[in-house]
């Protein structure tokens, strides 16, 4: 029976059961379509990276001899639209059967149901073979809990898989080791520069012109500086085992003016586009960690494999219990406009616009720097989740909706009311300046509250946690918190919120 098998961009797994063999009955389809692009405003280094990795799967898939129906963003017969590309497709290749691989957007699961409702063909549908976890896995875990604890569903993930695990007790004696994870980075050990590839995008860039596709942010045409073969992200792997692992624990929460990257992996993107598995990147780290145990602590890899196994699962398995109504949450009723500079980097705060114009010039920045800075900001602010969403889906290259909605509408803005923290991550200046560089050469001072050089969390800091008493008095884990706002005199809480307001109001100034 003739058969066509449809791949969307982030599912770009070599390893699928799909392409063990060849087969000439089956054709397989992707495009590269406006429907994607526009469905919010993308960074250009993301769609650049995404319709790279798409056409070098559909070349690689072709060489080894499967059939492929590709079409480019360009191409005259490309509608841009899904259900017209399948029937097209399906009309095309004469195919009486019609294949497709889960998608992880719940918009693209329905949108594929109801294309199935519309064609006159068998249909049906394949895991990816990607994650750990299958959709509803922590759904079921959780069925018979109160609450939906990410420790305990890490705990079962270890459990389950045996990873660094010793006669059923966590290896080292702790499951946990966050408390090592927290050092501001003073300048030493050396960090290796990341590997990168220097690429030419160019013939990309021009498809993406001539379609007249809106993107923002920045790109270097002749120098593309992301993985997006198989190849490329095996290397990225390989060249984060040797070269960062060693430190990555100690320093993963650390952020300075001089260093983009850090010891971080930036192999976000290879696992959310599937050109490489969550599973294979965790046994090549642990593989590299028990080859070198005499130089690597555990505490660098537990806090590595905690947010591969621990927290990307955790987070998809929360999107597919509570979509689709988790995108219209709004548990503390938020409105306020995202300020402009979030599209310029353009504020005197120098935390700010060191993370915000890092994430215009490299599409990426990595998971402190948009919970504890942007996403900070935005929350203190009482920003609209759905314009903070809009923001961080388009702006970071391994953005994808399953795992970007649940860290910004839930972890980030709390917008759930506390489905994924039991808590809103919010500071004062003082926690960025405690892992940071920031703070040292800003226009603003960390240390004071009220003035003209006071810095602007610190007073948005209190406002918020005044003006949303009602949310969080019984709250356990702010009491302490909301007991030192009770014992605020009067006037002083009155002149923070004063100046919150100056700041909420008008974010240019500042």
């Amino acid at each position: 029976m003739k058969t066509l098998r449809l791949i969307l961009g982030d599912q770009l797994n070599h390893k699928h059961s799909w392409f063990q063999n060849t087969d000439p009955d089956i054709t397989y389809l992707m495009a590269e379509m406006r429907q994607e692009t526009n469905y919010v405003k993308h960074h250009i280094q993301k769609v650049v990276a995404f319709f790279s990795a798409m056409r070098t799967f559909a070349e690689e898939m072709t060489d080894k001899g499967h059939h492929f129906i590709y079409l480019k963003i360009t191409d005259d017969n490309n509608s841009q639209q899904l259900d017209q590309i399948i029937k097209e497709a399906l009309k095309k290749s004469k195919a009486e059967r019609f294949e497709y691989l889960l998608p992880d957007e719940y918009r693209l699961d329905i949108q594929l149901k109801e294309i199935c409702d519309s064609i006159n063909v068998t249909c049906s549908n394949c895991d990816t073979e990607h994650f750990y976890t299958s959709r509803y896995e922590l759904k079921n875990f959780f069925s018979n809990r109160k609450q939906i604890v990410m420790e305990n569903f890490y705990r079962m993930m270890r459990k389950k898989h045996d990873i660094m695990m010793v006669s059923g007790q966590p290896e080292g004696g702790k499951w946990n080791y966050d408390q090592s994870n927290r050092k501001k980075w003073p300048g030493k050990p050396e960090i290796p520069h990341e590997r990168g590839f220097r690429k030419n995008v160019e013939e990309v860039l021009k498809d993406l012109k001539k379609a007249n596709v809106e993107t923002f942010g920045h790109i270097e045409p002749s120098s593309f500086n992301w993985p997006t073969s198989r190849t490329d992200c095996l290397t990225v792997l390989n060249y984060f085992c040797k070269n960062l692992l060693e430190h990555f624990g100690d320093y993963q929460d650390a952020m300075h003016t001089d260093q983009k990257f850090l010891f971080h992996s930036r192999v976000s993107f290879a696992m959310n586009s599937k050109l490489l598995s969550p599973k294979e990147v965790i046994d090549k780290v642990l593989d590299h960690y028990y080859e070198n145990k005499s130089i690597i602590d555990i505490s660098q890899i537990e806090g590595f494999i905690r947010q591969i196994l621990g927290w990307r699962e955790f987070m998809r398995g929360v999107y597919w219990k509570e979509m689709p109504k988790y995108s219209q949450l709004n548990e503390l009723g938020n409105k306020n406009k995202l300020p402009d500079f979030y599209w310029t980097g353009d504020t005197k705060m120098n935390c700010l616009k060191n993370c915000i114009t890092q994430s215009l010039d490299e599409a990426y920045a990595h998971h402190i720097q948009r919970l504890m800075v942007t996403g900070n900001y935005a929350l203190l602010t009482m920003t609209d989740p759905k314009e903070v969403d809009d923001w961080y889906l388009g702006i970071y290259i391994d953005a994808i909706e399953w795992v970007e909605i649940t860290n910004t509408r839930g972890m980030s803005q709390f917008a759930d009311g506390g489905i994924v923290g039991t808590k809103p991550y919010v500071s004062s200046a003082n926690y960025i300046n405690k892992m940071s560089n920031y703070c040292k050469d800003c226009h603003y001072s960390h240390t004071k509250k009220i003035g003209e050089k006071a810095c602007p969390f610190n007073s948005l800091y209190w406002n918020f946690l005044d003006e949303k008493r009602v949310h969080f008095e019984n709250n356990n884990r702010m009491a302490m918190m909301m007991n030192l706002l009770n014992k605020k005199p009067k006037d002083e809480l009155e002149k923070l919120k004063s100046r919150a307001q100056e700041v909420i109001e008008h974010p240019e100034r500042f």
